[in-house]
């Protein structure tokens, strides 16, 4: 019985990327006052822009996975991030300007400061769903019990973790 409960809850806290897609759409059709002409046009267009903004962040997070240890290589792992950084840039410019096609600019507007405060309250959200797993796992969810919560040493203590004077 123990086994199903924690399978379903582990269930229930797996990413759904399709479910996060529908509620960022019905988010920002609530908060921006789409109407359903609009969101009949932009929601694609949208979406599509989404799907090639992720496939950068996965590039992007390969790119900070990897650690060069010559000059060299610094340098060009430094170039790649940079024209990653720039190539969401250009995407997002793009998109931009056709969503504005489809809708004025105040609403794009609002569309851009929704879509902001959704990331943020979903990942405050998910992260207090981590938490709240992680106090009834007993805290120790994501460390091993025999590793320090914070392998620095604090404010005003040396390297063994005593104090300094």
């Amino acid at each position: 019985m123990l086994a199903m409960s924690v399978g379903a809850q582990d269930q229930q806290q797996r990413f759904s990327p399709e479910k996060f897609d529908a509620e960022l759409q019905e988010y920002l059709t609530n908060e921006a006052k789409i109407t359903p002409q609009e969101a009949a046009k932009f929601f694609p267009l949208y979406m599509e822009m989404q799907n090639k903004q992720r496939a950068l962040f996965e590039r992007q997070r390969k790119l900070l996975m990897t650690h060069p240890e010559e000059e060299s290589e610094c340098l060009k792992a430094i170039r790649e991030r940079d024209e990653v950084e720039l190539e969401m840039k250009r995407n997002q410019k793009n998109y931009h300007k056709r969503f504005l096609e489809i809708m004025p600019a105040s609403k794009l507007y609002q569309v851009l400061n929704a879509e902001d405060r959704f990331h943020r309250r979903y990942l405050r959200r998910m992260s207090a769903q981590g938490m709240q797993q992680g106090m009834q796992q007993g805290g120790n969810r994501h460390r091993n019990a025999n590793q320090p919560r914070w392998p620095y040493p604090q404010r005003g203590q040396g390297q063994q973790g005593q104090n300094q004077k």
